[in-house]
């Protein structure tokens, strides 16, 4: 199964110079929990997660209607094409501990696979999808027992 069979495609971002507060109401407005931040040519340069707003700007006491998301996103961003197996990319999320990935075609923007994604979609692996989340969580059996 290829990723755009599973991906999101309608995808919100935001600019750089955007500030969190704006950023945050769109996460609210959309129920997302991550929006990728994009440079004037749709090219993702950073992501955004509802986490990185609470632990580098509230936790930090920046003023949130002040701080633009260029001063807190994640600049490096993993990145797949909407022609890319599931299942690599299900290895990428796994080893990177990332939830979501945003979806890339010609440098442009086309979409987002999440985790949420994956399990929403019947003919995605099951098996697949729960070692991905293992690994993402950083679940260890061994220790389990």
């Amino acid at each position: 199964m290829k990723v755009k069979d599973c991906m999101c495609k309608d995808v919100i971002f935001v600019k750089p110079d955007c500030d969190t507060e704006e950023c945050a109401r769109l996460m609210c407005e959309n129920h997302i929990g991550c929006i990728p931040v994009c440079d004037n040519t749709n090219n993702v340069v950073g992501i955004i997660t509802d986490r990185d707003i609470l632990l580098r700007t509230v936790g930090c006491g920046k003023e949130i209607k002040h701080t633009p998301v260029s001063e807190i996103m994640t600049c490096h961003v993993d990145c797949c094409s909407p022609e890319a197996e599931i299942k690599d990319v299900e290895k990428v999320m796994s080893q990177n501990q990332i939830r979501r990935i945003p979806v890339m075609e010609n440098n442009k923007i086309v979409g987002m696979l999440t985790l949420g994604d994956l399990t929403k979609n019947k003919n995605v692996d099951t098996n697949g999808v729960c070692a991905t989340l293992e690994n993402i969580c950083g679940c260890d059996k061994k220790n389990a027992e």
